[in-house]
């Protein structure tokens, strides 16, 4: 077999939105790896996220809930996942029992702060080579570029 002989008819446009794609779907696709390695998904990681910065690491779900965008009954299913996992802990709120406040665990924040330090090293990697004035100009540019999409 000969090699294969194939040129792209890409216009340059075309080549530049598709290397923005696949810039994204790198990035998405090592942080899901990392993700899967300590048994967690996008969600989950978000409601970690959100509890590690509350105040004392607990939060009331119907908070929680609302930072992150997620339906209730979408919420407790995350909730009781994460709590199988040792990643946090749902309890009730002593001043109304039907209030269910979720607290990190010790579990949860080690491995929150594990996934951040790999994702960071992976970040770093990726933008080996730019310049902290590069960044900032490839930012302001990719952000144009998601503004001038919304009015496509």
């Amino acid at each position: 077999m000969g090699s294969i002989s194939y040129r792209s008819d890409l216009s340059a446009d075309e080549k530049l939105l598709m290397a923005v794609v696949r810039a994204a779907e790198t990035f998405k696709r090592v942080v899901s790896a990392i993700f899967r390695k300590y048994a967690l998904s996008f969600p989950q990681y978000n409601v970690l996220r959100v509890l590690d910065a509350s105040k004392d690491g607990q939060s009331r779900i119907t908070h929680v809930s609302k930072i992150m965008l997620v339906a209730g009954a979408n919420m407790t299913g995350i909730a009781k996942r994460l709590e199988k996992n040792g990643f946090i802990v749902r309890k009730s709120d002593p001043a109304d029992e039907r209030v269910t406040i979720l607290e990190i665990t010790a579990k949860g924040k080690t491995t929150l702060s594990n996934i951040e330090r790999e994702r960071d090293e992976n970040m770093h990697v990726m933008l080996r080579g730019f310049s902290e004035q590069e960044k900032h100009e490839l930012l302001d540019k990719v952000k144009r570029l998601i503004k001038n999409g919304r009015n496509v």
